[in-house]
């Protein structure tokens, strides 16, 4: 496994890349945000860990970059341990956030989680849902036959929508399959990653298609795959 650290705080960086090693996780690491972007496109990272606050540019705005480009994991590192930080992370297309300080452990196994759920492989399998087709085995999901280009955990919710149609599926729930955010802040930030779904889907909360909300008990999947 190869991680991609955008960090400049060097001691970090090597105190990361001598833990990890035992862990089988190989730490690319950049100390500026340009020098990162590099090593994404080059290096082709498992995931990403991204600190906030960065020379020249902050992670909120590496993160947008890397976005128009990937779909890589990435988690955010947070000095300040400020909600508002990591809703801003989430919105903008992170998977995870991590405060520090923090054991290196944990984001270890935070890792470990993310990459594996990233990686993992179905048997060739599509669900279509009207002109949505989620296809499983490549971690995609196409609407009028155009890639809504979701992140991990965006997709990752929007498959487990699909599989239960009709099914009232409550936060604590998602937060159960989706495992990695911190627990503190996970019914805002399952809030704001349905929110991110309804936005590429196009789908009003309104009048919805795809997703409707029970307000104060969770979400339906309106959609049946045959």
């Amino acid at each position: 496994m190869r991680a991609l650290l955008i960090d400049d705080d060097q001691k970090l960086s090597e105190l990361l890349k001598q833990y990890f090693h035992q862990y089988g996780i190989d730490v690319v690491a950049a100390f500026h945000p340009k020098k990162g972007m590099e090593l994404m496109r080059s290096e082709n990272p498992d995931i990403i860990i991204l600190d906030v606050m960065l020379p020249d540019m902050d992670g909120f705005s590496v993160c947008k970059e890397i976005r128009k480009e990937s779909d890589i994991p990435i988690i955010m590192l947070t000095a300040r341990g400020d909600t508002t930080d990591k809703i801003v992370g989430l919105e903008i297309g992170a998977d995870d956030y991590l405060a520090k300080p923090f054991e290196p452990r944990e984001l270890v196994a935070r890792i470990q989680t993310i990459v594996r759920r990233s990686q993992t492989r179905t048997p060739k399998k599509s669900l279509l849902i009207g002109e949505l087709e989620i296809k499983l085995n490549e971690r995609d999901a196409l609407l009028n036959g155009e890639s809504l280009q979701l992140t991990s955990n965006e997709f990752e919710l929007l498959s487990y929508f699909a599989s239960h149609p009709g099914k009232k599926i409550d936060r604590d729930e998602i937060m159960n399959h989706l495992r990695g955010i911190d627990a503190n802040f996970y019914s805002r930030s399952v809030d704001i990653l349905v929110s991110r779904l309804r936005q590429k889907l196009g789908d009003d909360s309104k009048s919805p298609r795809f997703i409707k909300t029970i307000w104060g008990e969770g979400y339906v999947f309106l959609g049946e795959a045959p």
